[in-house]
């Protein structure tokens, strides 16, 4: 079996990946445009349906998004009327997001989508469960900082 040329664009993970990536959001903005959901909205939804109420910083943690990400969303979010914005009277640093009525009414239309999205891929529940899990170890693995013993050419 021959060698296979990492140099090359097929044989790239990170091009395999952001193709992947690039057809699941497609495939989420197609489904949740009935919604009235980006993919980003449908994200910050999938956590507070979960939680209710958070704050930004925990938000920013789940979602592996900083803050100057996350600020103009929730406040495109809140004019939509699907969450609430305040200060915790504790703490002012601290920004608590709600989610509001009308967000919650979201999450059955929410749960089609994602069952349409679902069913697009043409996996199983063990395989997506799979591949969900082989995809964040990766994720958890890439976010480790490089040491000099793991950077190319160290001895």
């Amino acid at each position: 079996m021959p060698a296979i040329d990492r140099f090359q664009l097929e044989n790239q993970l990170c091009i395999a990946l952001y193709d992947a990536y690039r057809a699941m959001t497609g495939a989420y903005r197609t489904a949740l445009g009935p919604v009235g959901l980006t993919y980003s909205q449908y994200a910050v939804m999938l956590a507070l349906w979960e939680r209710d109420r958070t704050t930004l910083r925990d938000l920013g943690v789940l979602l592996h998004l900083d803050s100057g990400t996350l600020s103009p969303l929730l406040q495109r979010m809140e004019r939509m009327g699907l969450i609430k914005r305040s200060r915790d009277l504790q703490d002012e640093r601290v920004l608590e997001v709600v989610l509001t009525d009308a967000g919650r009414a979201l999450r059955p239309q929410a749960a089609a989508a994602q069952q349409s999205v679902e069913a697009m891929t043409g996996l199983n529940p063990d395989a997506l469960g799979e591949l969900r899990d082989g995809l964040n170890a990766l994720a958890r693995q890439m976010r480790q900082p490089i040491t000099r013993t793991d950077a190319p050419g160290a001895a």
